[in-house]
């Protein structure tokens, strides 16, 4: 028997998430007093560092070392046999801060592993400027590639398809967004790289549902609401399969990972979960209101011409 479920009766499920969506930034910027922002984006220094010696160094004993530096960052790069760690302290305005900074990162190491043992492989200071311009590049850049989605939709489909799209990603990005800032997740470049993720995955989610819709369109004579329903019935299964495979891939380096990689796959699973919900009813329901007032309206004008 042949799945039937009227998901074209829950229009206003976008109205809710958007409600959520809201309310999460009313946290966000009242209670967390904005998003918790990494060193890519502030100004400080970035120290690779590497701790040598037969056993294995964590995460937790570096960042323990440097307990005494307000709001210092470890992460761990290459594999735990490498014992490579990056350092990142947010630059506090004080005179001199790079040099006594970093003299106080290795001060630190050196008490808790031994100065022999400890290697600065390269030191960096990201000044105010350069934190500045990374942000104003990302805006423009995400907004350019949203702009040649709405584009690419557009010509590939109708505009109604192109601006259902766009809503639906819109709505991903807020939600990933308002998501990291109740959670207090740092804001870094991994994050940009798993908003960017979210979108590719949303928008292909919902281009198979939209081709679906398409082909529906010239072959059943049904209202338009009807059609989109049958197509959303139709590419279920795929849609489901795809998303559990991807979460259980995603889940996977969540459960083994540390650090930023940890909050990246994290970021991963929550916009998975919403690029689909977002794919079923925020676009569906986008292109279904547009067609019924917006295209509907237009053809009864031109009839009565």
């Amino acid at each position: 028997m042949a799945r039937n479920f009227n998901f074209t009766k829950y229009k206003y499920f976008g109205i809710i998430s958007s409600i959520i969506i809201i309310a999460g930034f009313i946290f966000t910027l009242t209670v967390r007093q904005g998003f918790n922002l990494g060193i890519d984006f502030k100004a400080g220094l970035n120290q690779q560092i590497q701790i040598s010696g037969s056993e294995i160094v964590t995460r937790a004993e570096v960042l323990n070392s440097l307990s005494s530096i307000k709001g210092v960052q470890v992460q761990q790069i290459g594999s735990k046999d490498d014992n490579s760690y990056v350092v990142k302290v947010q630059d506090s305005g004080e005179d001199n801060f790079q040099a006594s900074m970093a003299a106080d990162i290795k001060a630190g190491l050196d008490a808790e592993f031994g100065s022999s043992n400890v290697k600065v492989q390269s030191t960096e200071f990201v000044g105010g400027s350069f934190s500045s311009n990374l942000t104003k590049e990302v805006i423009i850049l995400t907004l350019f590639a949203l702009l040649l989605i709405l584009a690419y939709v557009w010509i590939r489909f109708h505009l109604n398809y192109a601006i259902s799209a766009i809503v639906a990603i819109f709505h991903d990005v807020l939600f990933l967004l308002a998501f990291i800032g109740v959670t207090g997740l740092e804001v870094s470049t991994g994050t940009i790289a798993a908003v960017l993720t979210i979108i590719g995955y949303s928008l292909n989610d919902t281009i198979v549902i939209f081709d679906r819709v398409r082909e529906n369109d010239k072959a059943l004579s049904k209202p338009f609401e009807e059609k989109v329903n049958v197509s959303l019935n139709e590419s279920l299964s795929r849609t489901i399969i795809t998303s559990l495979t991807t979460l259980i891939a995603v889940t996977s380096i969540f459960i083994l990972a540390d650090g930023q990689i940890k909050d990246f796959a994290l970021s991963l699973i929550v916009g998975i979960i919403v690029g689909t919900y977002s794919s079923i009813f925020v676009a569906s329901s986008v292109v279904v209101t547009w067609v019924n007032k917006v295209v509907s309206k237009r053809d009864a004008k031109y009839k009565k011409a």
